[in-house]
């Protein structure tokens, strides 16, 4: 009969989904279920004490385990939604990094073509101010020969050019 006691009384496997509540109530109906202990059984009292201190020890163990899980999915899901915030903000950053980068691409080109079109535009007032400085000396080279033919008919020498020389 002993061996029947040790096979009904074996503490049932530990199983987290289960709800507290329902296995304190099975706790509570085996108990009644069991016949009454005679005044001759106290070695099957202490046998029955300790199987209902085993399961509740074990009752408590499935909780504490069930509550660990529970704890460590909560901040499983909160340590992904940071990472996710976290890639999710790195990766604005990144676009607004690269938009600015684009902008100032974008600037320093016009900034470039302003410069050389002000570099061409220099160029090319320089090269209207040579043209015309060879133009006048080609007029005053031209007046200067129509002066000499004018003074070579009239046969006397000008009188600016040599004020100098002619005194001494």
């Amino acid at each position: 009969m002993a061996e029947e006691a040790k096979k009904e009384v074996a503490p049932p496997s530990p199983e987290p989904a289960k709800d507290i509540a329902e296995e304190k109530a099975l706790v509570v109906a085996e108990d009644a279920e069991k016949p009454a202990a005679t005044e001759g059984s106290h070695g099957r009292d202490a046998f029955l004490e300790r199987v209902a201190t085993e399961k509740r020890i074990s009752l408590i163990k499935a909780w504490e385990e069930n509550e660990k899980a529970k704890a460590e999915n909560k901040t499983a899901k909160l340590l992904a939604d940071i990472t996710s915030w976290e890639n999710s903000k790195a990766a604005q950053l990144e676009a607004e990094h690269k938009k600015l980068q684009e902008q100032l691409e974008r600037k320093k080109a016009e900034y470039v073509e302003k410069l050389k079109n002000a570099t061409a535009a220099v160029h090319k007032a320089a090269e209207e101010k040579r043209a015309a400085a060879e133009a006048r000396r080609g007029e005053e080279i031209v007046a200067a020969e129509e002066a000499a033919a004018k003074y070579r008919t009239k046969g006397k020498a000008p009188k600016k050019l040599f004020a100098s020389l002619s005194r001494g």
